[in-house]
């Protein structure tokens, strides 16, 4: 029997390591079951008590990465996400962009009024047959978690603004849907109180199917910061310029051109975006 080892949560907390919770992680990512079986025999075989959570998946993504690098980009997509904050680019807008590409018409940081008061509504997005609010919870610690205080509050607000109409896209439209978006994970009460109240809520892990990441994917939005071949530098230069999606990078190649990338170096950078998913 393998002897149990506590690692380190990004919160403080003492863990049992799971293989099978990081093996899934790798998986889900992409990875070949050869793949993330040898990376996580190598890290089962390196780790000590007291390693941190944060130190175990820099390690698996520097394995994956010698083996996979489109799936180690994938891996690397949370916290790929979570290094736009300190960028200034509203994650708002990233959620926009996520509507946008379900076919929806989007306006961000929009003010409307309520049966009793005004709301600032983060994501505004309506087809022909639905107008949803979306409330978008960014949070640049990713142990950090959405309570239930957050929930209720939410869940009030969307409670003023059903009895009213809006005039969006031209004409009149009631309120279909409220949903609250974070890029980290709910607590259990939350959970619990939104699926009582018929809440959406959508968390990077949640729901089983739907959730953020799965949205993400299946958009094709990922962010530069998830490629593996741009340094850093590279890629502070590219959100300086406004160039936050591999998306717009492809279709707009002049720009690794204007930073004075070889054809070669190009070509590598297109060629992992493409790997990154069948949409692109």
């Amino acid at each position: 029997m393998e002897q149990e080892v506590y690692v380190i949560k990004g919160t403080g907390e003492k863990e049992i390591f799971n293989p099978e919770k990081l093996r899934g992680s790798l998986v889900r990512s992409g990875a070949k079951p050869s793949s993330a079986d040898s990376v996580v025999t190598h890290i089962k075989g390196e780790i000590q008590e007291g390693t941190t959570t944060k130190e175990i998946y820099k390690h698996a993504f520097y394995l994956l990465h010698k083996m996979e690098k489109p799936v180690a980009a994938r891996y690397s997509l949370r916290r790929a996400l979570m290094d736009l904050g300190p960028t200034g680019f509203p994650f708002e807008d990233f959620v926009g962009e996520i509507f946008r590409a379900r076919g929806f018409e989007v306006e961000t940081d929009k003010t409307v009024k309520g049966k009793c008061i005004e709301h600032e509504i983060d994501v505004v997005a309506w087809n022909e047959s639905q107008m949803i609010f979306v409330e978008a919870k960014f949070h640049n610690d990713l142990n950090m978690k959405t309570d239930v205080k957050t929930v209720l509050y939410i869940k009030s607000r969307f409670d003023d603004l059903m009895a009213s109409s809006f005039s969006i896209g031209g004409r009149e439209r009631k309120l279909s849907e409220g949903w609250l978006i974070t890029n980290t994970k709910f607590t259990d009460t939350a959970i619990q109180y939104a699926k009582c109240e018929n809440l959406k809520v959508v968390g990077w892990n949640y729901p089983q199917k739907g959730n953020l990441h799965d949205m993400i994917e299946e958009a094709g939005l990922h962010p530069i910061t998830s490629l593996t071949t741009l340094t850093k530098s590279e890629k502070s230069e590219l959100l300086n310029r406004g160039v936050v999606l591999c998306k717009y990078l492809k279709e707009n190649k002049d720009i690794l051109k204007s930073l004075n990338f070889d054809d070669q170096k190009i070509a590598k950078i297109i060629s992992e975006i493409n790997l990154l998913g069948p949409q692109y």
